[in-house]
């Protein structure tokens, strides 16, 4: 089986401008996307931190929310996380050109997986 590679970490935030803007500034990320609802999704130019919009009324937690991996072969990779007794991954509906597939870690740990990649699409070609 070919490595997956780690291509994408993703926070969630009280005020995702500004942690972008940390990010950015700091260490010279590009934002790269921007959410209608503010979340924010830097590049490196290999890893991608996706920084997500706390929503008032939301139920989930600021900092750590999910990683990614990029697969050659998202069904062989889907179909060994079921033969192991995970629940099959979910399709991510959402208007994002990320992660197709949303799955979940032996401790609850959310993580993408993704065939195409997860830098813009000018950058994966």
């Amino acid at each position: 089986m070919p490595t997956a590679k780690l291509r994408h970490l993703a926070f969630t935030a009280r005020d995702a401008v500004k942690l972008a803007h940390f990010y950015r500034d700091q260490f010279g990320m590009r934002i790269f996307h921007t959410d209608p609802d503010g979340s924010q999704f830097l590049t490196d130019g290999y890893i991608n931190l996706a920084i997500i919009q706390q929503a008032l009324d939301g139920d989930v937690p600021t900092g750590f929310n999910h990683f990614g991996f990029h697969v050659d072969d998202v069904e062989g990779a889907m179909t060994n996380l079921v033969e192991a007794g995970l629940p099959k991954p979910a399709v991510r509906h959402t208007t994002r050109p990320f992660a197709e597939y949303r799955a979940i870690d032996p401790e609850g740990n959310w993580f993408d997986l993704s065939g195409h990649g997860y830098l813009p699409p000018t950058e994966q070609e």
